[in-house]
């Protein structure tokens, strides 16, 4: 059995709400949902690494949109966008049961995430963090899947061997990079999401409570 498990937040244990939430802020700031997405996806890496915050991300993509990114305005997004995640994402309805089981079972958790400065409020409102032994966020850390250093990070955190741990995540290159320092790796499908599909070379589940047969 895995001594620890560590464990991806977005597409994994959180069901996100993308498409609602873009659309919720740009008809607030009065700009075209196309043209925000796609300046916000240019600053992302920067996002997930910390080098930017959510907050200046907004200025950023607000100016290229053409709209003054006023100090109130920025403020009155970033309120929004908190109480839109606050109502609208949930973790996945096995997320809870399984976190609690490995709990259960003296398996280490460390939640591994690619994310901006706004998800560890939002795992905190969910009551996440409580289930986990270790909370590893890229913009703290940082470092981003699939690089090793966010691996490494959470495997010291909880002071454990790479082969004594696995990896679940949606995404296979991330997957792929738990395998290259040495971590077993799962890759959860989940139905009806966008993301990527099965790949070959991991087990594939479609629950978290697949999951554990293979710890």
């Amino acid at each position: 059995m895995a001594e620890a498990c560590l464990v991806d937040v977005w597409d994994t244990i959180l069901k996100p709400d993308f498409e609602d939430r873009l659309a919720a802020l740009t008809a607030y700031a009065g700009v075209d949902p196309a043209t925000f997405l796609a300046e916000w996806l240019t600053s992302r890496t920067d996002r997930d690494r910390g080098k930017l915050s959510v907050a200046s991300s907004f200025t950023r993509t607000l100016r290229a949109c053409g709209i003054d990114p006023t100090p109130e305005l920025v403020s009155d997004l970033l309120r929004k966008d908190a109480e839109f995640a606050r109502e609208h994402v949930r973790p996945f309805d096995d997320t809870v049961p399984f976190l609690t089981e490995l709990r259960s079972r003296g398996v280490l958790i460390a939640l591994v995430s690619n994310c901006g400065d706004t998800t560890r409020p939002l795992l905190e409102d969910l009551g996440v963090i409580p289930l986990a032994d270790s909370v590893i966020l890229s913009c703290e850390v940082g470092s981003v899947k699939p690089f090793p250093e966010i691996y490494i990070s959470a495997l010291e955190d909880l002071g454990v061997a790479a082969a004594d741990a696995v990896m679940i995540d949606d995404q296979p290159s991330f997957c792929a990079g738990a395998e290259a320092v040495g971590v077993r790796a799962i890759q959860i499908v989940r139905p009806n999401l966008d993301g990527q599909g099965p790949k070959p070379g991991f087990p594939i589940v479609h629950s978290l409570l697949d999951a554990q047969r293979y710890l």
